[in-house]
């Protein structure tokens, strides 16, 4: 009986002892500056093919309103190669927007892997810099905001 009462006592002094820190990791990813950077750099990135698409989809509404506007007054085998020319250039637009979207995901997926290293590092940091035993990272009930260290890890993450 007194070896459980010791137990118990130890247990309870050791979690007494333990220093608990909370990451909102949603809040992390909206506010921290590479999020800014990554969304540039990947608009600049894409920019050339995003604005093909933009071209091609003008070229399909010019010919579709030339089509629209000469329609009866052009020749039959003009007015169904124009509608063959629509047609294939819409075939090509949807490959390319679908290319793109799949590409764009892609790398998204990739930088976001990357931030999230840089977070994962930056919350170890302030961890160990702060005597944190354990960190949570969201998808918790409840959390005091006196254990809420995700400004300290935004911080961290300025710096670098």
């Amino acid at each position: 009986m007194l070896i459980a009462g010791l137990f118990v006592y130890g247990t309870q002094a050791q979690a007494a002892e333990l220093k608990v820190g909370y990451v909102q990791v949603d809040k992390i990813l909206q506010e921290a500056p590479q999020t800014a950077e990554t969304g540039k750099k990947l608009e600049k990135e894409f920019s050339p093919r995003t604005a093909e698409l933009e071209r091609l989809q003008k070229q399909i509404r010019s010919i579709e309103a030339q089509l629209d506007k000469d329609g009866l007054t052009i020749s039959e085998t003009d007015r169904k190669n124009k509608e063959r020319d629509v047609s294939n250039l819409k075939i090509d637009f949807q490959r390319k927007q679908r290319e793109l979207r799949e590409d764009i995901n892609l790398r998204k997926n990739e930088e976001l892997g990357a931030l999230q290293d840089r977070i994962n590092k930056a919350v170890t940091s302030v961890a160990e810099t702060d005597g944190y035993d354990l960190v949570i990272y969201g998808g918790v009930a409840f959390a005091s905001k006196k254990i809420d260290i995700t400004d300290k890890v935004l911080k961290a993450l300025g710096k670098k």
